[in-house]
């Protein structure tokens, strides 16, 4: 991090990608690295003016608004750490980009992360004027990751993610049995973080409604390979359903069995068995139905390729 000081009051004009939005989020998306208390305490005493005018949080932006913003010691992230990067394209057009998501990468930085696929792709494709992730994958999870080219889409989609609109779908392998070849899990989920600032996940039942639909595509002798499609998107919602059920996913350093995993490991499972690998929904600004599917990276495929002779006899 570079340490930037904006010693003048600065103007910016609001573009129509950013019609509708608060003017606190913009922002927040603006001012890269202040933090949001600031940005409260700066609207609040007026120092931020739209059109010559004082505007409360909640202020909705207008296209070709003009923005007076005071001067501000900003803490911005060096973008030249940040090495531009190009991930394979499942789908892209002036509205949105669906990517496939190595397993290893966050998709955003922080947390002791310091960039992630947002910052890689802003800094490899100069010609996107707007990209915003729509959802997140963990960063070990493979797979169909959203991205919106427009704010328009954005919202859009943002609004269908709380409707579960989109039907997102993963490949999970799991360690055991599972009992069921369909079964609904329905387990209230709370987020916590440890005394070591760790980011966790359980099962309580005061925490938030999860609902995930399990569907058996191939058992082995010691593990089930399951499809599981997301009705609710809580963190971690997959890899604390399967533990709870008795089936935590091979290969989870945080949820799964520590012992097991250093043995996977050694016969070539490495990270978590979770790839999101089908994605339906319809456009956000076309309504065209969406059908997009990433295949199991090599090595997933790889590991399941070893467990052909383990499969059980009917």
């Amino acid at each position: 991090m570079t340490d930037i000081r904006k010693d003048s009051v600065t103007f910016h004009q609001v573009g129509e990608d950013a019609a509708g939005q608060r003017i606190d989020n913009y922002l927040t998306r603006l001012l890269k690295g202040v933090p949001k208390s600031h940005i409260y305490r700066i609207l609040r005493s007026g120092e931020v003016r739209v059109n010559k005018g004082r505007a409360d949080a909640s202020r909705r932006l207008q296209a070709g608004d003009t923005l007076r913003i005071p001067p501000i010691r900003l803490a911005e992230r060096d973008e030249s750490v940040v090495p531009g990067a190009t991930f394979p394209v499942v789908y892209e057009d002036d509205a949105m980009l669906v990517i496939d998501k190595p397993a290893g990468v966050a998709v955003h930085g922080g947390s002791g992360v310091s960039f992630g696929v947002i910052e890689q792709l802003r800094r490899g494709h100069p010609e996107y004027r707007y990209l915003e992730l729509v959802h997140r994958l963990d960063r070990e999870t493979s797979g169909l990751l959203m991205l919106a080219k427009k704010r328009s889409a954005l919202v859009k989609l943002h609004d269908m993610m709380r409707e579960s609109t989109p039907d997102k779908r993963y490949l999970a392998l799991g360690v055991g049995h599972w009992d069921a070849q369909k079964k609904h899990v329905k387990l209230p989920l709370h987020k916590f973080t440890t005394g070591d600032g760790e980011r966790m996940v359980r099962v309580t039942e005061d925490g938030l409604s999860a609902h995930t639909i399990f569907s058996v595509e191939r058992r082995f002798r010691d593990f089930t390979l399951v499809e599981a499609r997301l009705r609710t998107g809580r963190t971690h919602q997959i890899r604390v359903h399967m533990a709870a059920s008795g089936c935590p996913i091979a290969g989870d350093e945080k949820y799964g069995d520590f012992t097991l995993n250093k043995v996977l490991a050694k016969r070539g499972l490495k990270r978590m068995f979770l790839h999101a690998w089908r994605l339906s929904l319809p456009h956000p600004l076309t309504g065209a139905p969406l059908e997009l599917s990433a295949p199991l990276p090599p090595d997933l495929q790889r590991f399941l390729d070893t467990l052909q002779n383990d499969e059980p006899s009917l």
